[in-house]
């Protein structure tokens, strides 16, 4: 039996970071991958996402082409065929990188299912990628749980005729008419990644705003923006039970309010679980709660040589905070350094037609402690003009009234991503207002907007 320093069990984004760092530090490392090498951001996530959000943004900007003079007309159709298997062909190009990767850094790779015999033993059996793979057994110092999470459907009748993201990625063909399930990041992503191509879509969401857990500002904004897009909303409302129609040609969706509507497809963008199914933590007696497994700070569960990274702890559920944990615990483990990252200024985005991005506290959080200054912008941005395309966007300042740090930096519109993860820089830098109306504006340009607010839109008091 192959004795190691470090197993990781999962090779997503960090998995892969961990065995990596691991490995450069002179740790002997085996990793398991059961499905896809590169995890769900590579292959079911950020990535082919991300590529669909430019497909459907390539779709707009031939619409908006001969504003600025160029004799084009946007084709009737999306073709989903091409579009997929470009996506594939990326797809599996990175994935090759990943198995590269980890093969240069002296990593040992398994493919198959990977669970906990005991503290130190794993097995390693077949799976889906692996379906006739051998059984073998390994044992290490530490082991790794990085599996990330899954999707998971509503507990309604007739919830096995929707499809999650996992599925999405790989339809035959685009659905013409489309239900989504939830206005989070994957409801509002596809919403207008799939209404961008051509579909018809209709979005259901029990709150009566979308991306609960964002400023209400924010919030507020997005609700505009998506019926701009041509996306019906259906706020305050709770799917009770789907229906198949002719024999798998369509699903029925029906309402609390009796209400129903028969579709293509029913996306169920309704959350997601640590995929621990598998794991053998029973087993082994690794502390679960509520479906995730419990981790301190520095990643040990209650098992001393058992570590959990990523999406399978449900504390930050996002790619770069589980390659920061990676990194972060293999040097812990294997050449301290005390390096750390803010993950209080974690900078979020939200890939929507007209996207997001933010850092630090909303208003309603940073109310809880501070008294307030908050600084706003709504205005249409140059692209739009000639086109005459509809839709403002929407920049906001949270500033502490008593020692004037920017406390969050809020954006809804083109480039706000990119512009947002500078804004991180700032706001985990604690730099203050007045440092931000020291920067001279770069002209034009949508960013510079940031810097040259000045007087303040109201001021809020603690709550």
């Amino acid at each position: 039996m192959q004795e190691l320093d470090l197993f990781v069990i999962g090779a997503g984004s960090g998995g892969v970071r961990c065995a990596r760092i691991a490995a450069q530090n002179g740790a002997r490392v085996g990793i398991a991958e059961r499905r896809h090498w590169g995890g769900t951001c590579v292959n079911l996530g950020c990535v082919p996402k991300k590529l669909m959000v430019y497909a459907a943004e390539t779709g707009r900007m031939i619409e908006d082409a001969p504003a600025f003079g160029w004799d084009v007309q946007r084709p009737e159709t999306f073709d989903w065929y091409s579009f997929l298997a470009a996506k594939d062909r990326e797809i599996e190009r990175l994935n090759g990188i990943y198995i590269s990767m980890l093969e240069k850094a002296g990593i040992t790779l398994y493919t198959g299912d990977a669970r906990l015999i005991d503290a130190h033993t794993i097995e390693i059996g077949p799976s889906v990628l692996a379906p006739d793979a051998p059984v073998q057994r390994v044992r290490a110092k530490k082991i790794v749980l990085a599996t990330g999470s899954t999707p998971i459907r509503l507990d309604i009748p007739g919830a096995e005729l929707a499809i999650t993201s996992d599925e999405l990625f790989h339809l035959p063909e685009r659905p013409q008419r489309v239900a989504i399930i939830g206005s989070g990041y994957i409801g509002v992503e596809f919403a207008g990644i799939l209404a961008g191509m051509g579909s018809q879509v209709d979005l259901f969401y029990r709150q009566t705003l979308p991306l609960r857990g964002f400023d209400g500002e924010v919030r507020a904004h997005l609700k505009e923006l998506i019926d701009l897009y041509g996306i019906t909303q259906h706020p305050g409302t709770s799917p009770v039970r789907l229906e198949d129609v002719g024999g798998g040609k369509a699903v029925r969706l029906v309402l609390d309010d009796g209400t129903a509507y028969e579709v293509d497809a029913v996306i169920m963008a309704t959350g997601r679980r640590a995929a621990i199914d598998k794991l053998g933590l029973d087993s082994v007696g690794v502390v679960m709660e509520k479906g995730h497994v419990v981790a301190g700070i520095d990643g040990r569960t209650n098992i001393p040589s058992i570590y959990a990274i990523g999406d399978i702890r449900d504390e930050y559920n996002l790619t770069p905070t589980a390659i920061a944990e990676g990194h972060m615990l293999a040097e812990q483990l294997f050449n301290p350094q005390g390096r750390t990252w803010s993950f209080e200024t974690l900078p979020k985005a939200v890939f929507f037609s007209s996207p997001i991005g933010v850092v630090g506290l909303s208003e309603e959080e940073a109310a809880q402690k501070h008294d307030l200054a908050i600084y706003t912008s709504t205005f249409t941005p140059m692209r739009q003009i000639l086109p005459k395309r509809a839709g403002k966007v929407l920049m906001k300042l949270v500033v502490d009234r008593q020692s004037d740090i920017v406390l969050g930096a809020h954006m809804v519109g083109p480039d706000a991503p990119e512009i947002i993860q500078m804004l991180a820089i700032a706001v985990t830098a604690k730099l203050t207002k007045k440092q931000l109306d020291q920067t001279i504006a770069l002209h034009p340009s949508t960013a510079e907007e940031f810097v040259t607010m000045r007087t303040p839109t109201r001021m809020v008091d603690k709550q």
